[in-house]
């Protein structure tokens, strides 16, 4: 991404986080507390002055209940709420740190320095290697550029293992289901239908020539 394409996303990511936080009816500072960031700057980010980090964004969709995807250009929603409490400040400076290492370790499995990503990019060297250690927050539009130029992938990044990971992937778990035909999300939903399933896992796991013995175990029962 060129400079004006990093603002073009800025101002499309602002549109979303304006959209997701009016549906679901909050308020700016409701929002911004949410993720420790300061009113103005939170207005900011919705008029796309300005971009949040990938850990802003993980917490306020966590805050939101929302699909992280709701940024990538889906509408999908969830409903699903969190049994326990989470200190999202505390998640956004781990996370922030978690990024940072990350970023570097893309960085040199591609072989590239940081002189040639700032030039790439049109970052400053300081400002990449402060993200890098995880002393800065990267917004979100400028991560995608980094990644771009690295021929990495936004996902990637994304929470795996935290609980606000283990939520996002909760809502995919869930979105998947309910893209199955109508009838096969009835079956799974009927408990008489359980032990079926059960197997149908264990199945899963053999090799095929397991698989093979298996079927012509059941051929010599049947004939």
């Amino acid at each position: 991404m060129n400079n004006a394409q990093i603002t073009i996303r800025e101002k499309k990511l602002g549109l979303l986080i304006r959209d997701a936080r009016m549906a679901e009816r909050r308020s700016i500072k409701e929002c911004a507390d949410a993720i420790g960031a300061q009113v103005g700057l939170f207005r900011a980010y919705e008029e796309g002055r300005r971009a949040p980090s990938l850990p802003e964004l993980e917490a306020l969709v966590f805050y939101l209940k929302l699909p992280i995807t709701q940024f990538w250009g889906k509408e999908t929603r969830s409903d699903l709420m969190l049994s326990e409490p989470v200190d999202t400040i505390r998640l956004i400076n781990l996370r922030q740190r978690m990024i940072g290492a990350l970023l570097r370790q893309e960085r040199n499995n591609v072989n590239m320095s940081i002189r040639h990503l700032s030039t790439e990019t049109g970052i400053t060297q300081a400002r990449l290697k402060a993200y890098e250690l995880g002393e800065r927050a990267i917004p979100v539009p400028e991560l995608e550029s980094i990644l771009t130029v690295m021929g990495s992938r936004i996902d990637v990044f994304f929470d795996q293992n935290g609980p606000i990971g283990q939520w996002m992937a909760s809502q995919r778990a869930i979105q998947k289901f309910l893209e199955l035909p109508d009838e096969i999300q009835d079956f799974v939903c009927q408990p008489v239908n359980r032990p079926y399933i059960e197997l149908a896992i264990k199945l899963s796991d053999l090799s095929r020539e397991k698989l093979r013995a298996v079927a012509e175990g059941l051929l010599d029962i049947t004939l």
